[in-house]
C-alpha cells in the first residue's frame, strides 16, 4: 500500500543515498522484522502511524523499519534499482533478506523507468517485461521461489474508492473472482467486510502459459502470483467522509484525517503471527 506524497523535498545527494540507514531503537529481544515500504513518490512518514503501532504493541517481539532508500523522486528510478536500494538496506541493518517490494501508481504522474516498468513498456535486451518475470524465476533471480518462501503473504484491498490501485489489482482477482460483500458488523474491524484463503494453484499447470489471444498478459500475472497462497482482507469505507481517499486512510496516512484506518493496522498486528 502506497500513495502519492512527498510534496516539495529535494532529491537527495548521492553521498546521502548511499549512506546506511540508522537501526531503530529497542528491539531488544525481538526477533522478527517489519519492513514498510512506501509508494511512488512516498517517505517514510507514510507509514509513521503503522510503525508506531507496531512498535507499541509488539515492541518485545519485532522490530520496525520503514524504508528510507526511496523517497521521493526516487521511486522514479525504475523498480530494479529500487529493489537493489532496499536489498542494500535491509540486510545492513538487520542480516534479513526477505524483501517486499510492491508498487502502485498513477498514470499521469508516472515517469521515468518505474513509468516504463509498471507499464510494460521496459524491454531489456529482449527480455519480457520485468514484472512478468517477476511472477516466476528468471535464471538466478528467484522470484517467485523468493515470495513461496514466506509462510503467509497477505493482501489488503479497498474494495472502492480507491483510484490509484484497484480492487481487482490489489486482490489479485480476476472480475470474475471478485466477491459480494456485506457492511461489516464487527465492532473491533469496522471496516474488515470481507475475508478469504485463496490456496496455491497447481504449480505445473500454470508454469507455461501459452501466448495466445484468450490469454492477456494480466491473465498470465494472475497465474503466476496464484502458484502461491494468499490471504485476502478486503477493506471497505464507502460510508466515510474521507472515502475518496481511501488509498491513503487504509494505511493511515495521516493520524489526524485518515484515523479511520486504524482498525486495518490493528487486524495487521493482531493477525501477525510471531
Amino acid at each position: 500500500m502506497g500513495d502519492l506524497g512527498g510534496g516539495g523535498s529535494r532529491e537527495p545527494a548521492a553521498d546521502e543515498q548511499a549512506a546506511p540507514a540508522p537501526a531503530p531503537a529497542g528491539g531488544g529481544g525481538a526477533d522478527h522484522l517489519v519492513v514498510m515500504v512506501h509508494g511512488i513518490v512516498g517517505s517514510t512518514a507514510d507509514w509513521k502511524f503503522g510503525a508506531e503501532q507496531f512498535e507499541k504493541l509488539l515492541s518485545d517481539k519485532v522490530v520496525v523499519h520503514c524504508s528510507n532508500r526511496n523517497m521521493h523522486k526516487l521511486t522514479l528510478d525504475g523498480i530494479d534499482v529500487m529493489g537493489e536500494r532496499l536489498a542494500q538496506e535491509v540486510p545492513f541493518l538487520f542480516g534479513v533478506t526477505a524483501i517486499e517490494n510492491f508498487a502502485c501508481c498513477i498514470i499521469h504522474l508516472i515517469f521515468g523507468r518505474t513509468g516504463k516498468h509498471l507499464f510494460f513498456a521496459d524491454n531489456d535486451d529482449g527480455k519480457p517485461p520485468l514484472l512478468q518475470r517477476m511472477v516466476d524465476d528468471w535464471g538466478d533471480l528467484q522470484f517467485i521461489s523468493a515470495l513461496q518462501a514466506f509462510r503467509r503473504r497477505v493482501a489488503y484491498s479497498n474494495v472502492g474508492y480507491d483510484h490509484i490501485v484497484g480492487w481487482r489489482t490489489s486482490s489479485i482477482r480476476r472480475d470474475s473472482e471478485l466477491p459480494k460483500w456485506v457492511d461489516s458488523t464487527n465492532m473491533i474491524y469496522p471496516h474488515i467486510v470481507y475475508e478469504e484463503l485463496s490456496k496455491a494453484e497447481n504449480f505445473n499447470q500454470v508454469v507455461v502459459v501459452p501466448d495466445v489471444d484468450n490469454c492477456t498478459l494480466e491473465e498470465r500475472l494472475i497465474r503466476g502470483l496464484k502458484r502461491v497462497s494468499w490471504e485476502k482482507v478486503d477493506v471497505s469505507f464507502h460510508s466515510s467522509k474521507v472515502r475518496y481517499a481511501a488509498h491513503s486512510v487504509i494505511q493511515v496516512k495521516d493520524p489526524v484525517t485518515h484515523y479511520e484506518g486504524a482498525d486495518v493496522i490493528q487486524h495487521m498486528i493482531d493477525h501477525l503471527i510471531i
